[in-house]
């Protein structure tokens, strides 16, 4: 089975076109392709197929092997992906995730695809599934958790994922590590969370730091960045238009006075390669 290692911000998936190949078990795939010692390396496994609403969809597993419902770096690396190698022709894609039909807009140079925005539709309500205190309605959630003996406030953000925003002094010296998993799992949260900790540089930056539902931390989280974006507008933190900072690099999120929420940033190509069934993989072609 021939695969591409592709990255977003250093957020790096494995991308198999599944209108060529025939994927059994995805998700015990992304286990096996995903590990960093046995396997090639990723943070998930994201398959390119056909769709019935859009130009392409998205199947996405995180590294544990279970589904998501969508990936923002993920999403832009399917552009440049699907143009680089003529499935399309159009600059203009539609995407079916999960959660929901998405909009890629490619900016191609010289035959290249670096950098894809991305349109993740307009803020969404958040759902009971991803806080027991959601009222259904409301698409900012402010709420507190308990983990690591503190008490940890923040907001509550759907971006058809769950994620909770919490603001802390110094995202680099924060144990990420330690306090990610326990808030990732709190009861408070049933499909379990994505969780970014950001600091707020200027109405113009913030650093942020996330710890990825099924993925543990990862350098870069481009649906983590989109919620930070809409919780510290919503709370008058920063403007409509934000860099974010993250491990991996920048990511620029604007939200729209339609209220829109675009995220532009980096799509990278590492290497193509092949898996065989059950077993490592037999050759790499670095790009």
């Amino acid at each position: 089975m021939k695969f591409t290692k592709m990255h977003g911000a250093g957020n790096d998936y494995l991308y198999v076109n599944a209108f060529r190949e025939k994927v059994g078990n995805p998700g015990k795939l992304a286990v096996a392709m995903s590990d960093r010692r046995t396997g090639v390396g990723a943070d998930g496994l994201i398959l390119i197929a056909p769709s019935k609403k859009a130009d392409f969809r998205m199947i996405m597993f995180n590294s544990d092997g279970s589904q998501g419902e969508m990936c923002g770096n993920g999403v832009r690396c399917i552009g440049k992906y699907v143009y680089e190698r003529g499935l399309t022709k159009k600059t203009d894609v539609a995407l079916e995730t999960l959660a929901g039909v998405i909009g890629l807009k490619l900016h191609p140079k010289a035959g290249r695809v670096d950098r894809v925005t991305a349109d993740l539709g307009p803020q969404r309500v958040v759902p009971r599934s991803f806080h027991v205190k959601a009222d259904g309605v409301a698409t900012l959630l402010a709420a507190e958790a308990r983990a690591g003996g503190e008490s940890w406030r923040g907001t509550v953000v759907s971006m058809g994922n769950p994620h909770f925003v919490v603001e802390v002094d110094d995202p680099d010296a924060f144990p990420v590590t330690t306090i990610g998993p326990l808030l990732e799992t709190h009861a408070d949260f049933p499909s379990k969370v994505n969780v970014e900790f950001v600091s707020v540089v200027g109405k113009d930056h913030v650093r942020q730091r996330t710890w990825e539902r099924g993925a543990g931390e990862t350098f870069a989280c481009g649906s983590g960045a989109c919620a930070t974006a809409v919780a510290l507008h919503g709370l008058g933190r920063v403007g409509r238009r934000v860099d974010i900072d993250l491990r991996g690099g920048r990511l620029t999120i604007e939200i729209t006075p339609e209220g829109r929420v675009l995220m532009t940033g980096p799509a990278v190509e590492v290497f193509d390669g092949e898996w065989p069934n059950g077993g490592r993989p037999k050759s790499l072609k670095r790009k």
